[in-house]
């Protein structure tokens, strides 16, 4: 018995992957769409069907997929977060501003990763879903998002 390996060959139905980095800039308190450049990035990967695991690396920040029709929801969604986590309450974790610790509760309370189905080239979301970073710092930031696409 012979234990000499076949040459690694690719095989037309493994898996692949790919990932990108988006860089995001924020104007305060809001929700900034990111669908469209998700959109061009996955389509131009060519898999057909996998799974898009959208990741932000950030702790005052967060990640929705939310209605992307009326701007109201939007503006409805910032003024719940920010009753829920006032600025003006009283928090030990005050280092970085008066708004740091509601971004942290805030971020606690969404979340820093999607993961979404890819299917005919695309992801799959519904006719009113758009994918949103979530920005719960008062100033202007540059947040980082990392895509990962899995899938054949």
């Amino acid at each position: 018995m012979s234990l000499a390996r076949k040459p690694n060959r690719p095989q037309p139905w493994r898996m692949r992957q790919t990932m990108h980095h988006l860089s995001v800039t924020t104007n305060g308190q809001d929700l900034v769409d990111i669908t469209g450049p998700v959109l061009r990035w996955v389509t131009a990967q060519h898999i057909a069907s996998g799974l898009l695991t959208i990741w932000c690396h950030h702790t005052s920040a967060s990640l929705l997929v939310q209605e992307n029709a009326d701007p109201d929801v939007r503006a409805d969604l910032v003024r719940f977060f920010r009753r829920i986590a006032p600025e003006k309450a009283v928090y030990r974790h005050i280092a970085e501003g008066p708004d740091d610790m509601p971004a942290h509760i805030k971020a606690a309370l969404t979340q820093t990763q999607l993961s979404i189905p890819v299917e005919h080239g695309r992801p799959v979301l519904g006719t009113w879903q758009g994918i949103y970073v979530f920005e719960h710092r008062s100033d202007s930031r540059q947040r980082e998002v990392t895509l990962h696409l899995l899938g054949e």
